[in-house]
């Protein structure tokens, strides 16, 4: 796959420099800015195969690192069987949140695949305590040693047709544009304010320009006129298109394009065609990640497929390490001298097993394992507790068709059927035989009837199963197949104030996430064990989704399309508007 002329070195650690010149010149400057002393100064060697991505070349060099920044890198002859030196790798789209850990837990396990930065959302956070929450995200990540980029939540709620724990308006957001530490305005899902002139929305958008800072786009399916006046706004980039078709006329307009590939949402397949024609529009992201997926690996499996089916190596380079820090104007290394010394070493090319970490300077990670620890997080939520019973969720029959939400895998998109119910002395009911389940969603922030509609795609033969992550307003939402099992799901999540759960006839599994009911404070390999024994529990109980909590968590997301359920009530996606169970 790979092959190159020269020959490149070994990776030689925190060898300390010999070159009296440099030194030299080291010290005076230290000496002459009155800083502390000298042997303060960090000063380090190393030798690889240099994968430089500026000029798409590959060639033995010598790094010179002083300080955590690159002070020289001189070409030299290594040997063959020397790692690789290249730039770390960049999630371009992530919610942190989704992973279930906080962000100083998903460092430690994203530094060990060679991810160096993250351009991340912290809208879900937002959704349940408003800026509070972005603070908390932002002193979080703060304590470990990693790069994460955080936006300013553009749509907090997502839609007015729905009730979360916050509201970020026009004056809020642009709070958070001032900050140093805030890089971009967040992806901006109200795409029908743009395009119709929502004023707050407009007043966001004029915010983030006047800041002269990025804004992310989220428009699912949006073609025509309506896309060009969308991006004409001064939106710059989509990681939610889900046919190659789309995502090339997005393209044309000059959009950014983010493939995306998450625990539910996969569009890698759809969309890498896209190398052969836009190689310099793309970006890779997860978007949402849960954490046992992210303990197996992140952009560098991107990375390795991309590869495999034969894409210019140094295009697919790019597009994971280079693109994100230009577009966003990220302070990351790119293997220049005078930059950060932001990097990471692999084996080989035809591997591409990450060898090791470094960020600043600092190795954080090597051979897979991370060698910094966690400071303890705080634990902020908002949450009201209330009973439900079995009769708050019954559903009284008035017509012989009903509409039902189709999940689909691998897909945030859902589709809309009609099907004639399944009745029970007058009341609509599951029906497990046509995989016809019941989903609820009850409101965590005010006491308020639960909204309930129907779904097909989950699968399952037996008990119920819940969440509290839920986007974008993280009420609980359950899905079952019947009114006891579901009502069981809820109340666990209502004692536990938050997290996932399933019950069955033969018990019940629950992960609390004591943070804001998205995150836990355990470490990430506790947090994926309990993940995945739920997530086996479900697909015990008959799911054949392959990540049904991260599908479920979509199902209250208004602003994909096509029909999904809020707290409250049914909501077509299509038209913005919401839409009654009974036809």
């Amino acid at each position: 796959m790979f092959s190159h002329e020269q020959h490149l070195p070994t990776l030689q650690n925190t060898i300390q420099s010999t070159i009296h010149d440099t030194i030299q010149k080291d010290k005076k400057a230290a000496e002459n800015s009155k800083s502390t002393i000298f042997e303060q100064i960090v000063i380090m060697q190393i030798s690889g195969h240099l994968i430089d991505l500026h000029q798409k070349s590959t060639y033995g060099a010598t790094l010179l690192l002083v300080d955590g920044k690159i002070k020289s890198i001189t070409p030299c002859q290594v040997s063959a069987s020397a790692p690789y030196i290249l730039p770390g790798f960049i999630d371009a789209h992530v919610h942190i949140e989704s992973s279930m850990l906080v962000p100083s837990e998903f460092a430690r396990l994203a530094v060990r695949h060679g991810t160096i930065a993250t351009v991340s959302d912290p809208h879900e956070i937002a959704n349940v305590l408003g800026e509070a929450g972005v603070h908390y995200m932002l002193e979080n990540a703060a304590t470990v040693p990693f790069k994460f980029f955080f936006g300013a939540p553009s749509c907090v709620p997502a839609t007015s047709f729905e009730t979360a724990g916050a509201v970020l308006d026009a004056e809020a957001v642009n709070r958070l544009l001032q900050r140093p530490d805030i890089w971009y305005l967040s992806e901006m899902m109200n795409y029908p304010g743009v395009i119709y002139d929502d004023p707050e929305v407009h007043a966001k958008i004029k915010y983030a320009q006047q800041a002269g800072k990025t804004i992310d786009g989220h428009a699912p399916g949006l073609r025509g006129p309506e896309l060009s006046k969308y991006h004409s706004a001064g939106i710059s980039t989509d990681h939610e298109c889900f046919t190659l078709e789309e995502a090339r006329e997005k393209a044309m307009l000059g959009m950014k394009i983010l493939i995306r590939e998450g625990s539910a949402a996969k569009n890698f397949d759809a969309l890498h065609p896209l190398f052969n024609e836009f190689p310099g529009l793309l970006m890779f992201c997860s978007d949402d990640k849960h954490p046992d997926d992210l303990l197996l690996g992140h952009i560098n499996l991107l990375v390795k497929r991309a590869l495999a089916l034969g894409y210019d190596f140094y295009d697919v380079l790019r597009a994971a390490c280079l693109h994100p820090i230009q577009h966003y104007q990220l302070p990351v290394g790119q293997l220049r001298v005078g930059d950060s010394a932001d990097f990471i070493t692999i084996d080989h090319p035809d591997n591409f097993n990450v060898l090791s970490c470094i960020i600043a300077g600092n190795i954080v990670a090597e051979h897979g394992k991370t060698v910094f620890t966690t400071k303890e997080a705080g634990k902020p939520n908002q949450f009201l507790t209330y009973p439900i019973t079995e009769t708050d969720i019954r559903v009284k029959a008035e017509t012989n068709r009903i509409r039902v939400i189709e999940a689909y895998e691998g897909q945030l998109i859902t589709g809309e059927i009609e099907v004639v119910p399944s009745l029970e002395k007058g009341f609509v009911i599951s029906d497990v035989e046509r995989d016809i389940l019941k989903i609820v969603v009850v409101n965590r922030y005010q006491k308020k009837p639960p909204a309930i509609a129907f779904i097909k795609g989950f699968g399952l033969k037996t008990g119920a199963f819940a969440s509290t992550v839920a986007h974008d307003s993280h009420n609980i939402v359950a899905v079952g197949v019947d009114d006891g099992a579901i009502v069981q799901a809820i109340e666990v999540l209502m004692n536990a104030q938050g997290g996932i759960c399933s019950v069955s006839t033969t018990g019940s599994a629950s992960l609390p996430l004591a943070v804001a009911g998205l995150m836990s404070t355990a470490s990430g390999e506790e947090v994926a064990a309990a993940y995945q024994a739920i997530d086996v529990q479900v697909k015990l109980q008959g799911s054949t989704l392959k990540a049904p909590f991260m599908t479920l968590s979509f199902m209250a997301l208004l602003v994909i399309p096509q029909l999904k359920l809020s707290d409250l009530g049914l909501f077509d996606g299509g038209s913005f508007t919401f839409s009654k169970l009974f036809k």
